[in-house]
């Protein structure tokens, strides 16, 4: 909300770097000196900061990039996601265990620092003259919710990627079960999580190089059913087969991220952009977590068991997505493809973008 209604948004942002930084640092100092739940209370109203570290930078793409570039901005930022998830557990695991954990945090905290340039010296957002009457906030809220829900576009990604994300919560929670019994052990889960980052980034990049190959509104339920085969063939639980399985869940999972970014940016005003980014993005955390504590238990008691269930909540997400009907558009002629959405959302905001 505060990222919409400001009018140098970057500032915003820098401002939840220094914040989330102090967290870190605060919680460092809190597990020696602090009661543990205020400690805790610290670690929450920190997290807070995460979906406008995600969403919120990712909502401001429009302010950079036009046209061709915007799309495939969107490919390589989310593209960005698979990079983080390959090289932040590796650097922090390395530095906790030369140097200790408190070490990593303190690392933490200053690798988020290090975005404060970028973010400072993001472009202001035009037609917000000082002094402007600003709607209120409640207001804003209201709209953004309706634009969320009432958008059928929006509406149907947003509700495919969440379900789908149950199902990645777990996949993931699998993930050291199947390293200790397929593998040989927990540890090699690591490994399997790797082998799906690297797999999506490679999906990413080749959307990159050909942006007009897939409409973003298919290319979010096609990957639903892709992450629903990946799950399936984890589950007959053989070497070869689960390394192929978590390569295809990446193939699955970086195209979707990419798309849900193409379908928000076309379909979220200018205004509230940043509101429906953010939302989105709790939601997608908020439905991972979810998948993780279901599938935890379940894993235990049978681990094909799990495996199944993800892949049928996987399933249910593609399903789920055809469950609202579209609205009528205009007839588009047989070359609309992912490269013209993007257009379309560029000519749609105008100068906002």
């Amino acid at each position: 909300m505060l990222l919409d209604r400001a009018a140098r948004p970057g500032r915003v942002l820098a401002g939840a770097l220094v914040m989330y930084a102090a967290g870190l640092g605060a919680i460092l100092v809190g597990l020696s000196r602090f009661p543990f739940t205020v400690t805790v209370l610290i670690a929450v109203v920190t997290g807070l900061l995460g979906p406008a570290l995600s969403g919120g930078w990712t909502s401001q793409l429009p302010r950079v990039a036009q046209g061709d570039r915007l799309l495939r901005a969107n490919a390589f930022d989310s593209m960005t996601f698979g990079v983080a998830s390959l090289a932040g557990p590796a650097l922090a695991g390395g530095v906790a265990e030369t140097l200790g954990a408190p070490t990593a945090v303190v690392v933490s905290a200053m690798l988020i620092t290090l975005a404060l340039p970028a973010a400072w010296t993001l472009p202001t957002r035009p037609g917000r003259a000082r002094g402007a009457r600003a709607t209120p906030v409640m207001s804003d809220l209201a709209a953004g919710m309706r634009i969320l829900v009432g958008k059928p576009a929006l509406a149907r990604a947003t509700l495919t990627s969440v379900i789908a994300c149950i199902a990645q919560g777990m996949l993931t929670a699998c993930v050291p079960l199947l390293g200790e019994r397929v593998l040989g052990g927990a540890g090699r889960g690591a490994m399997l999580l790797s082998c799906a980052a690297v797999s999506a980034l490679v999906a990413n990049a080749v959307l990159a190089r050909f942006p007009r190959s897939v409409a973003p509104d298919t290319i979010i339920w096609a990957s639903a059913l892709v992450q629903a085969v990946a799950s399936a063939l984890a589950a007959w639980s053989r070497p070869a087969a689960l390394m192929v399985a978590v390569a295809i869940a990446g193939v699955g999972e970086g195209p979707q991220l990419a798309a849900l970014f193409a379908i928000r940016q076309r379909e979220a005003p200018e205004r509230l952009r940043g509101q429906i980014f953010t939302t989105g993005a709790s939601l997608k955390i908020t439905g991972f977590a979810m998948g993780a504590a279901i599938a935890g238990p379940v894993a235990v008691w049978s681990l094909q068991g799990a495996l199944v269930l993800a892949a049928s909540v996987s399933a249910f997400a593609a399903l789920a997505f055809f469950t609202i009907p579209s609205a009528a558009r205009p007839a588009l002629n047989d070359s609309s493809t992912f490269d013209d959405n993007a257009l379309h959302c560029d000519r749609s905001q105008g100068a906002g973008a």
